[in-house]
């Protein structure tokens, strides 16, 4: 099993101008010469941290991490006003011009791998290479899943304690319940459902190893912020059209991918890999039976680090 590569700091770091009131956290790390690889975290709402640097050969790869607008150091934090998908992507593409990039790899798990193939399809003359990981298609059906009619059946406490949450007129449809919440004048309802969500998410996602919190535990201001983005996202339906990633998948056939997902994800469950090896099937499919949604484990590990690790000697070979 390889596990993560050992910790390194940055040799740069930098503010984006984003021609808005958004400013962009960048930096890199690793070989100034190596393959450039852009890592792009999931959330939308959560930034990067400094063990994403570690799933690539820092001899190897040129390591690229930012904080999407609105989060980690990015600033202002939880900023809404000109947060879209695509400001996202423009976003990529002025890092990219700005560090003189002619191409680079795609490295990104749920909303991350979302982002990846959005910017794929829209630059894909920039892609050498993608690795997707707990593939979330942004499909309506998705996010029913996971804040409607699925995932609940799983953990019907938890998510029973969500629904208690918003008042019960909402309950029908949570996701506005939830951001009924968090755009009112009621911050005691604000924090209620902030604590109650980030508990949802935190037991969907980690399973057996989620820890809960006290009832006594702050909510802070911050997590408010987290999760309304979050709610920005989801209650706009991510800013793209049903079905948008899987019908504009053609184009990008031959970039070589890896597709990397756990058989007990339950945040972006099996099937949505599936389709998307379906319409790009040329992909390096890895399902890991052991594994979930987040990017811990020595299974999930070894498989991330594995498929960098991949890349860049295929890389080196054919160049």
């Amino acid at each position: 099993m390889k596990p993560l590569y050992p910790e390194i700091l940055p040799y740069q770091t930098f503010f984006l101008e984003t021609g808005s009131k958004h400013v962009v956290y960048v930096e890199q790390s690793g070989n100034p010469g190596g393959l450039p690889v852009i890592f792009l975290h999931g959330g939308p709402c959560s930034g990067t941290k400094p063990d994403h640097r570690r799933f690539f050969n820092p001899e190897k790869y040129r390591i690229i991490l930012f904080d999407q607008r609105g989060c980690g150091q990015s600033v202002p934090f939880g900023e809404l006003e000109g947060n879209t998908t695509q400001d996202l992507i423009d976003d990529m593409e002025r890092i990219r011009k700005r560090l003189s990039i002619d191409q680079w790899l795609l490295f990104g798990g749920s909303w991350g791998g979302a982002l990846a193939l959005l910017y794929a399809q829209q630059h894909t003359e920039k892609v050498m290479g993608m690795i997707i990981r707990g593939v979330f298609l942004v499909r309506r059906q998705d996010l029913d899943w996971f804040a409607k009619s699925g995932a609940g059946l799983i953990y019907p406490e938890q998510w029973q304690h969500l629904l208690e949450s918003i008042p019960e007129s909402s309950r029908k449809n949570p996701v506005q319940g939830i951001c009924d919440a968090l755009w009112s004048d009621d911050e005691v309802a604000k924090r209620r459902v902030a604590k109650a969500w980030m508990a949802w998410g935190g037991q969907v996602a980690l399973g057996r190893d989620y820890r809960p919190g006290s009832e006594t535990d702050h909510v802070t201001e911050k997590m408010v912020k987290q999760v309304s983005m979050e709610m920005h996202y989801a209650r706009n339906h991510y800013f793209i059209r049903e079905n948008q990633i899987l019908e504009n998948c053609d184009r990008l056939r031959p970039i070589p991918t890896a597709i990397i997902h756990g058989r007990n994800d339950l945040v972006c469950p099996m099937e949505a890999g599936m389709k998307l090896h379906q319409v790009l099937p040329e992909a390096e499919y890895i399902v890991l039976p052991n594994s979930g949604h987040v990017a811990q484990g020595e299974e999930m590990v070894d498989a991330l680090v594995s498929a960098t690790d991949k890349f860049a000697e295929k890389r080196a070979f054919t160049s």
